[in-house]
């Protein structure tokens, strides 16, 4: 399964953008979106260190209430990996 994560563009050297997200910051390859308009307070979809897709400031904020309301249903019903719990 892929999963793309939503950051804001803080700064942007050529093909690479600096990104935040929830208190992460991380080098992104812009290569993927070299034709789209891209600015700082702009937010993209990243995976694996490549922005795929320029989203709305409101896209981002769904995207993460969701990952966030995944994350408290897993945590209550312990969806978690039988494997993390053989290391616990």
């Amino acid at each position: 399964m892929c999963l793309a994560l939503p950051m804001q563009i803080v700064e942007i050297n050529d093909t690479m953008a600096r990104c935040h997200s929830k208190g992460i910051e991380r080098q992104v390859s812009l290569f993927m979106l070299k034709d789209e308009s891209l600015q700082a307070g702009d937010y993209v979809m990243v995976h694996v260190g490549y922005a795929i897709q320029k989203i709305r400031q409101e896209e981002a904020i769904l995207a993460w209430e969701m990952f966030d309301q995944m994350s408290a249903l897993a945590a209550d019903s312990d969806l978690t990996d039988p494997q993390d719990k053989e290391h616990a």
